[in-house]
């Protein structure tokens, strides 16, 4: 019971936002003529830490896109931070796209494509930039970003895996 009320009361303060990446159209040809048929990919989190991503197929637009925020909010992940940027660099695999995600300095925003832009955003990270190698497919592009948040670690889970004490590097 207490972790329930913990739960409602985190949704309340941090509620969950969603946006649609894209959406797909697919037509098949019948003896009538072309029946369409939409995909949505879409990021649902709440800018704190916590972001999912979901993807759902119907005949329209807005049932797509209802069954994919199902979706993204049935695959939420946390993710380490460290205040507004990320703790480390790290590259996020999926397919034949790569995403190099790189910690940037206060005030430098998210530099990004608009695929990977929505998925750092909604998790809440404020200053990073990014590079993305091979292929550009929206689909791609946002599971190697979530590829990429989730192999972060932060200082305090290294050390306890480690079972030693970390410093970390000055650069700035």
């Amino acid at each position: 019971m207490a972790l329930e009320t913990v739960n409602t009361n985190a949704q309340e303060e941090q509620p969950f936002e969603d946006t649609v990446v894209k959406i797909f159209r697919c037509s098949k040809v019948v003896k009538g003529g072309r029946r369409f048929s939409f995909a949505a990919q879409v990021v649902v989190g709440n800018r704190a830490g916590r972001v999912g991503i979901g993807y759902g197929k119907a005949n329209e637009v807005p049932l797509a896109v209802e069954k994919a925020v199902k979706d993204a909010k049935k695959s939420l992940h946390t993710i380490s931070l460290v205040g507004r940027t990320i703790p480390h660099q790290i590259t996020g695999k999926y397919m034949s796209t790569k995403i190099i995600l790189v910690p940037a300095s206060p005030g430098t925003g998210v530099i990004a494509g608009s695929s990977a832009r929505a998925v750092l955003e909604y998790a809440g990270v404020q200053d990073v930039l990014t590079k993305v190698i091979g292929s550009t497919s929206a689909k791609n592009v946002v599971k190697a970003t979530m590829d990429g948040l989730l192999k972060l670690r932060d200082k305090e889970m290294v050390e306890s895996l480690r079972g030693v004490e970390v410093e970390p590097v000055k650069r700035w």
